[in-house]
């Protein structure tokens, strides 16, 4: 009950002090940039200092001047691309029901929307990443997000400006589709950007998710995504593994997996 009001006092300064714009867009904004790289600069970090090797799912190492060039990359196409998205796209979402007023939603409902979101997000970004990896569309579009066949955590979101919006909508439908209050809306992003930003890491630690969550791909799953040959990479899913193994994407990454777990017993 106190987390319950302290929650509700905070909630409370932020209505009274910040317009509604304010805290969808600006507010939106500042905490997805936080959560980014804040979550993304440590595999950085990581790499330079070479810490934490044994974990590094690759021995290749990114150099000092490619992480340079993702950061500055990043950032423009956060502020030119995302942040213009985020205010056209404001009264659409105010259309479809987004709310910030008090009382806040119970928990009931802010995590079965966000289950929701993730279940959704999933089913649409596998097709949507699918049709990224034909031909064309992978020569002009998608190959920029694979410039990075080692990713770091900050490559999650390095991509040519079609695809975040192609793949952005992924995000979006869910909370399009249900109208949340904002602080569901908050809780969801940051999930999600937590989630991208670890299956890019280029790291499996023994605390990883993946160890833990039934169904979640992670760092290993996408990893082997980035490796591979675009035609044959498969693992097109964005958090959770049912899709490609419906479809049968999976069965390279399965196969190798497989064979390492063999060799390991040999040794």
């Amino acid at each position: 009950m106190a987390m319950a009001s302290l929650l509700e006092s905070g909630w409370t300064y932020l209505i009274t002090h910040f317009s509604e714009f304010q805290l969808s867009i600006l507010g939106t904004f500042i905490i997805h940039e936080s959560v980014f790289f804040l979550s993304g600069l440590p595999s950085v970090c990581f790499e330079r200092a070479g810490l934490f090797s044994k974990y590094k799912i690759q021995r290749k190492s990114n150099t000092p001047d490619v992480h340079g060039k993702c950061i500055m990359r990043l950032i423009f196409y956060h502020v030119f691309v995302n942040l213009p998205v985020m205010i056209v796209s404001y009264p659409a979402f105010r259309y479809m029901g987004l709310r910030r007023s008090l009382p806040l939603p119970p928990w009931s409902v802010v995590l079965s929307q966000i289950l929701f979101y993730f279940f959704l997000e999933d089913f649409v970004f596998y097709w949507g990443h699918r049709v990224l990896h034909t031909k064309w569309l992978y020569k002009h579009v998608h190959s920029v997000h694979h410039e990075h066949a080692t990713p770091f955590g900050l490559t999650s979101e390095y991509a040519h400006p079609a695809e975040i919006l192609f793949l952005g909508f992924a995000t979006i439908i869910g909370p399009a589709l249900t109208g949340p209050h904002l602080l569901t809306l908050w809780l969801w992003m940051i999930l999600r950007v937590l989630e991208t930003v670890e299956v890019h890491s280029g790291y499996h630690f023994p605390w990883s998710p993946a160890n833990f969550l039934p169904l979640y791909g992670g760092a290993e799953f996408h990893d082997y995504h980035h490796r591979v040959l675009y035609t044959k990479s498969g693992n097109y899913s964005s958090t959770f593994i049912y899709m490609d193994w419906l479809f049968g994407t999976d069965k390279g990454y399965r196969k190798l997996k497989a064979l390492e777990e063999q060799e390991g017993k040999q040794c």
